[in-house]
């Protein structure tokens, strides 16, 4: 089964993307990094996110998939920084 997931942090930004083998225990490949400035010592003692499947297929190609997982990244705008972690395609603010 082919999935596009949304992941929402405490913070309430988000983080879309794609997983084709729908594995509960995926939760997405979003910059460490990126996220980690967002989160102090604190905060990250207790850390909860949620992963929301946004659509499914169990025909779709990859190129379907990687397509659809653009569309959603775009409508949700979780490429523009102060909304989400994704880093492509590039916010144009």
């Amino acid at each position: 089964m082919n999935v596009i997931y949304k992941i929402t942090y405490p913070n309430g930004k988000i983080y879309v993307g794609q997983d084709r083998t729908d594995s509960i225990n995926y939760f997405g490949s979003a910059d460490s990094d990126l996220i980690a400035k967002d989160f102090g010592r604190d905060q990250r003692r207790r850390f909860t996110v949620t992963r929301e499947i946004l659509w499914e297929s169990e025909t779709a190609i990859d190129a379907e998939v990687s397509q659809k997982e653009v569309e959603f990244i775009v409508a949700l705008r979780s490429n523009d920084p102060s909304v989400g972690y994704n880093q492509w395609p590039k916010f144009k603010g």
